[in-house]
């Protein structure tokens, strides 16, 4: 950066660990200036019910950057006064948690512009990376826009792609994205203030949606197949639940067998195939068809067999599968679910 250009003032808007990459990232970059930056207000956690920072609070009380955290930052007066006072170049946003309004939309010179966990146009929404997962996606990525007063609908900027492995769960992938968004928006951001990028509007009828994820959306069925069942777990981790013996038990990681390319499973479980192969379609759907030694319980699914690697009894730390079944003395033949 010459001694001539002045650096883009930003004011950035976050709240998770997610976000803390960019914020970071962008705080250390000699082309930006963090003027401020806005998070949600701290939150009630733990045994101890202690009021607790978000990720970015800590991030920005760390680097000495101004903290505000309104309750509601479209009906906050004193908020709403500084953002426009402030005359930032952009205002960045990452995993915020409110909708801004077109109000503070409309104030800084190069707009609003937001890292969303997706290919956009599909995944609209607020739990993108867990969706994807969990319809099976085996590719998604990063797309910086610029924000307008719908959900995720602004015109794309620029886009990065990364694969999703069998076995990565939504902490994994988000953890990977994190860090993907960090560096597109410092391209993303430098392209607008040179006038590098051309904003392309999405096309409409190519939209999905990644809505808020319920309480019925971590509940196991079994009578679906492994494959599926196996997104579920990986893409609503560690909340997935099911019942053993009357009791809640979480499903945390598992291995679909049957159900997907044996080359991509674990060599442990490749091996052992001929084993779990002659289980195939000896049980109901939700009963425990075998115990695979070191591994854990096969539970028979309405297509194919589940592994349960590893899992969590309520009021229990989570286990491995095979601790599980000793722990348990689990039996071939019982049930899980309803």
């Amino acid at each position: 950066m010459s001694d001539s250009a002045s650096p883009l003032k930003l004011i950035f808007f976050g709240t998770p660990q997610f976000a803390v990459p960019s914020l970071e990232k962008l705080l250390a970059h000699e082309a930006f200036e963090v003027l401020a930056v806005v998070t949600q207000p701290d939150k009630r956690r733990g045994r101890g019910n202690e009021l607790s920072a978000s990720p970015i609070k800590a991030i920005a009380t760390e680097h000495q950057v101004p903290v505000w955290q309104p309750r509601r930052v479209k009906k906050d007066a004193e908020t709403l006064d500084f953002l426009r006072s402030a005359e930032a170049d952009a205002f960045v946003v990452v995993a915020y948690g409110q909708i801004l309004s077109q109000e503070i939309l409309d104030m800084p010179r190069l707009g609003c512009v937001n890292g969303h966990g997706s290919i956009l146009p599909r995944y609209r929404g607020a739990a993108p990376i867990q969706w994807c997962i969990y319809h099976g996606e085996t590719e998604t990525g990063i797309t910086t826009m610029l924000m307008d007063a719908g959900m995720d609908t602004g015109p794309m900027l620029l886009k990065a792609t990364t694969p999703i492995g069998l076995f990565d769960n939504a902490i994994d992938l988000a953890k990977t994205l994190s860090h993907i968004t960090a560096d597109l928006l410092v391209e993303t951001l430098l392209g607008l203030a040179q006038n590098s990028i051309t904003p392309l509007p999405q096309d409409n009828e190519q939209a999905t949606y990644a809505p808020l994820i319920q309480k019925a959306d971590y509940q196991i069925d079994w009578r679906r197949s492994a494959l599926e069942l196996h997104h579920q777990v990986r893409g609503f981790y560690p909340n997935c639940v099911t019942t053993l013996r009357d009791n809640s038990l979480k499903v945390m990681a598992t291995v679909p067998l049957g159900s997907a390319d044996l080359a991509l499973l674990p060599p442990e479980i490749r091996s052992t195939a001929a084993e779990w192969s002659a289980w195939m379609k000896t049980g109901v759907v939700g009963a425990i068809v075998g115990l695979l030694k070191n591994q854990g319980a096969v539970v028979q699914t309405g297509d194919g067999l589940l592994l349960l690697k590893e899992v969590q009894l309520a009021g229990k730390r989570s286990q491995m599968g095979w601790d599980f079944v000793n722990g348990t003395r689990l039996q071939v033949g019982e049930i899980l679910g309803a």
